[in-house]
């Protein structure tokens, strides 16, 4: 960019407005650079971005190429030291989710483990009732058979008229060979 020449020096619009571009484009150069961190896609266009305001600087013509020169020269070096920062942070976020991985699968295999381990106790726990309940004999029970309940006075439950009467009157039994309660 030139800049016109005034009585006083160069138009300080012109001047104004270079810096006013420059200081935008070194804005989103650092933004880009706190965004490399999580992608590393965009160093190219940092590198990009940093020679372009490089080549902006050098086609500068200040009048003074020794001002122009230092101007470069701090452009570069905070590129530089953007790239670094962000090439750190890179390298730091990287490190974390590489741990938060590690972590995690770690916690998914416990989480398998301790699964299987309770599936496998509940299938022993299966098999030994089965092997239980295989080996229960189970004799019929005759129908006038008294529980321990009945006959009981207060306990609730009526007693049988055979188990009433202590089992003596077998004629009355309804028909079908079944005693109940009438």
């Amino acid at each position: 960019m030139r800049f016109s020449v005034v009585e006083t020096g160069y138009d300080q619009r012109q001047v104004d407005s270079c810096l006013d571009e420059m200081g935008v484009r070194l804005a989103r150069l650092a933004a880009r650079a706190e965004g490399a961190a999580r992608a590393g896609r965009e160093w190219d266009e940092i590198r990009d971005e940093a020679t372009a305001l490089r080549g902006l600087l050098q086609r500068l013509d200040l009048g003074d190429a020794e001002r122009a020169r230092r101007g470069a020269d701090d452009a570069d070096r905070e590129a530089v030291d953007l790239l670094a920062r962000a090439r750190v942070e890179l390298d730091a976020a990287r490190e974390e989710a590489r741990l938060v991985r590690e972590r995690v699968y770690a916690e998914a295999v416990q989480a398998r483990r301790d699964f299987e381990e309770a599936l496998h106790a509940r299938r022993r726990r299966e098999a030994r009732v089965d092997r239980i309940l295989d080996g229960l004999t189970v004799e019929p029970v005759p129908a006038d058979t008294p529980t321990a309940a009945a006959g009981v006075p207060g306990s609730g439950v009526p007693a049988t008229r055979i188990a009433a009467r202590g089992g003596a009157d077998a004629s009355s039994e309804p028909p079908g060979g079944r005693a109940g309660i009438r």
